[in-house]
């Protein structure tokens, strides 16, 4: 089987990583299917959100963690906890997924550099095929582009 590229702004980053937009109840099966064992999601009080999906990810076997971000309202805070969150999850077979993938994606460039050691060009890949922040993300982005 695949990777389900039919979820919204879908992202492969390496073997055991993958990111995207609010994924379906059958497209959370697909994710399991992949070998997901854990699954992150950043925010589940949007309209778009499933009623309860850390117990659609429990019946499918995979650990649920929820680490929401206000997304008008992100602090350094919320993404140093994202950032330790990730390097916890290393090793483990990663799904990690907001409404539309901007929050995801952000965050991950600046994992990728901050703890990483990426190069910021290389980083940036992922997070221009998503979106271009702007706002408050343009700043937690930026902070890593001087």
């Amino acid at each position: 089987m695949g990777d389900p590229t039919d979820i919204y702004n879908w992202r492969r980053l390496d073997a055991r990583l993958t990111t995207s937009g609010q994924p379906t109840e059958a497209q959370l099966q697909a994710i399991a299917a992949l070998g997901v064992d854990c699954v992150v999601n950043r925010l589940h009080s949007h309209a778009k959100a499933l009623p309860d999906e850390r117990a659609s990810v429990a019946a499918l076997g995979m650990e649920y963690v929820h680490q929401p971000v206000e997304f008008q309202n992100l602090t350094p805070e919320d993404l140093a906890r994202f950032c330790d969150l990730m390097d916890r999850l290393e090793g483990r077979t990663v799904h990690v997924h907001c409404i539309a993938n901007w929050r995801i994606s952000a965050f991950m460039y600046r994992w990728r550099i901050d703890r990483l050691g990426w190069d910021k060009a290389k980083a940036r890949v992922d997070l221009d095929a998503i979106w271009t922040p702007d706002g408050p993300w343009a700043a937690i982005v930026g902070d890593a582009l001087r």
